[in-house]
């Protein structure tokens, strides 16, 4: 599973519309831009209390990234 896909699945099982969860990928020198894109209903219940929800899928998409071999970055886009 790539990285791309760990923060898709992830977000997909947060909100209320999954059809609208996109992630565009953006490849640099051994790290990775992933731009999440939700619902603008939805963009709440990514972000969470305080930023503790994006702060955690931040936290298991870094992860995945270091299993890959990359750093990866999250970035919310309304």
């Amino acid at each position: 599973m790539s990285v791309k896909e760990v923060l898709e699945y992830v977000a997909r099982s947060l909100v209320d519309d999954p059809d609208s969860v996109s992630v565009t990928e953006t490849e640099g020198e051994g790290s990775v831009i992933l731009r999440l894109s939700v619902a603008p209903d939805d963009v709440g219940k990514v972000i969470g209390r305080q930023g503790r929800t994006v702060r955690a899928i931040r936290d298991v998409v870094r992860a995945a990234g270091t299993k890959a071999g990359v750093t990866a970055v999250v970035e919310i886009v309304g």
